[in-house]
């Protein structure tokens, strides 16, 4: 079978552009309404999408009010959405930084049961100022630190998903036996961050464990992901960068014995789309006159570890010594470097790249018709940038409807994508080998 594209619906409330929430086509329900979510899903599983993938923040927004925050938490969410959608994947972000191994194991495995295998965690190591204080640290993690910390926490998470295997449920009424207890065993995993006993107290689930994802594009990040990932969410801003990355992170994993087929690399795209390519520009314009700069440099100064951009002017073209050195960032480091890579090499000003940074944080954005979409998409495939994409409509639903109905069916009528659903769980979707009821990792057995 020739090789397919997988797509993701990147699901953030009203869409991805800061000022989505103010425009006049996006969805009118609130934040906290289940079906502003349910009906996202819904488009996204008629249109075959792999998975609905939620982000995560666990800091409040400091953007003065003026951008639509609040979104809700997205284990609970999922787990609503599972009995709302019939085969789309689910895949949540949860922290290994500010969370227990012991409870998010029993999360995800409680998700992937009642998804019944559509279940993926995106492990994240949170760079978010501020976060640790919301959960009693005295000071943030730092960069190499939080990487060490999500190394042993992955380790004692994928020996608890193997710690209560399936078939030891034996669920024998007359024999008056629920479980052989010779098969659920502790684990004692005793690292220098985590230590749990175990073992879990819910059995291993359909998928032998959820499929892991990742998004770190730093040194540590990199290193983490070749071992641990199945799926990469990975930003950015050109076509040479996404090559490269996609390259080296296929390259790593072989390193490590894997191989190219275990690892699917879904960079993140922003369309915006029009029937004319005057009508798909005026999106972003009208986006863009929705927004300010106020919004744009404190979204900037976070991803620098708080550095005050304020006394750069807006139109002139950046220079590197209006940076801090990002290598120096203990916050989001890769994204920085990108920033500052795009800035120069392009030659924007503050406001252009404040601009640029509104619609999608520092993935690729694009405007056109349906077919230049298309056309971006089989580019980037063919050409050894991606195995898929993370969709990150700019206004919901308008946008990612008009996705779903003109830019998909391209796609399928090009051989690119699935015409109907050929599996039932996200490890089928994305085309990854099945792992063994226990969970076992040949990298970890």
């Amino acid at each position: 079978m020739a090789r397919q594209l997988h797509l993701n619906l990147f699901l953030m409330p009203r869409g991805h552009h800061e000022s989505a929430w103010r425009h006049p086509a996006a969805v009118d329900r609130k934040l906290t309404d289940l079906e502003l979510y349910a009906g996202a899903a819904r488009i996204a599983e008629e249109a075959k999408f792999d998975a609905v993938f939620l982000a995560d923040a666990l800091v409040a927004q400091n953007n003065g009010g003026l951008v639509a925050s609040g979104a809700l938490e997205p284990i609970a969410l999922l787990s609503a959405l599972a009995a709302l959608t019939q085969r789309i994947g689910l895949i949540g972000t949860a922290s290994t930084t500010y969370s227990l191994p012991y409870t998010l194991a029993r999360q995800f495995a409680t998700l992937d049961h009642l998804s019944k295998g559509r279940a993926g965690w995106n492990i994240v190591t949170s760079w978010a100022p501020q976060a640790g204080s919301n959960y009693g640290r005295e000071a943030d993690v730092g960069h190499g630190e939080r990487y060490a910390i999500a190394e042993d926490f992955v380790q004692a998470v994928e020996k608890l998903w193997r710690s209560f295997p399936a078939e030891a449920v034996l669920d024998d009424r007359a024999g008056g036996r629920y479980f052989d207890p010779a098969l659920v065993q502790p684990i004692h995993h005793n690292g220098r961050h985590w230590q749990t006993r175990g073992p879990l107290n819910v059995p291993g689930s359909p998928q032998g464990r959820p499929v892991f994802i990742q998004a770190g594009q730093s040194e540590d990040g990199r290193a983490f992901a070749a071992r641990w990932a199945e799926a990469i969410f990975t930003a950015h801003l050109a076509k040479e960068t996404a090559r490269a990355f996609y390259a080296d992170i296929k390259g790593r994993a072989a390193a490590l014995g894997r191989s190219a087929e275990d690892i699917v690399i879904l960079p993140g795209l922003s369309a915006a789309i029009g029937s004319t390519q005057a009508e798909a520009d005026r999106v972003w314009e009208e986006l863009d006159a929705l927004t300010s700069p106020e919004i744009g440099l404190a979204r900037l100064a976070a991803r620098f570890g708080g550095h005050d951009f304020s006394a750069v002017p807006l139109d002139r073209p950046l220079t590197r010594d209006d940076f801090p050195d990002p290598s120096a960032v203990d916050a989001s480091k890769s994204r920085a470097t990108s920033y500052v890579d795009v800035a120069l090499r392009e030659g924007l000003t503050l406001r252009q790249l404040l601009q640029r940074l509104a619609g999608a944080r520092g993935h690729f954005t694009i405007a056109g018709t349906p077919e230049k979409i298309a056309d971006v998409i089989q580019d980037w495939f063919t050409d050894g940038a991606a195995d898929g994409f993370n969709i990150m409509p700019p206004v919901l639903y308008s946008q990612f409807e008009l996705f779903a109905q003109e830019v998909v069916p391209i796609l399928q009528k090009r051989g690119l994508f699935r015409a109907d659903y050929t599996g039932t769980t996200l490890r089928e979707h994305f085309g990854l080998a099945p792992v063994a009821a226990s969970g076992v990792l040949p990298m970890t057995a």
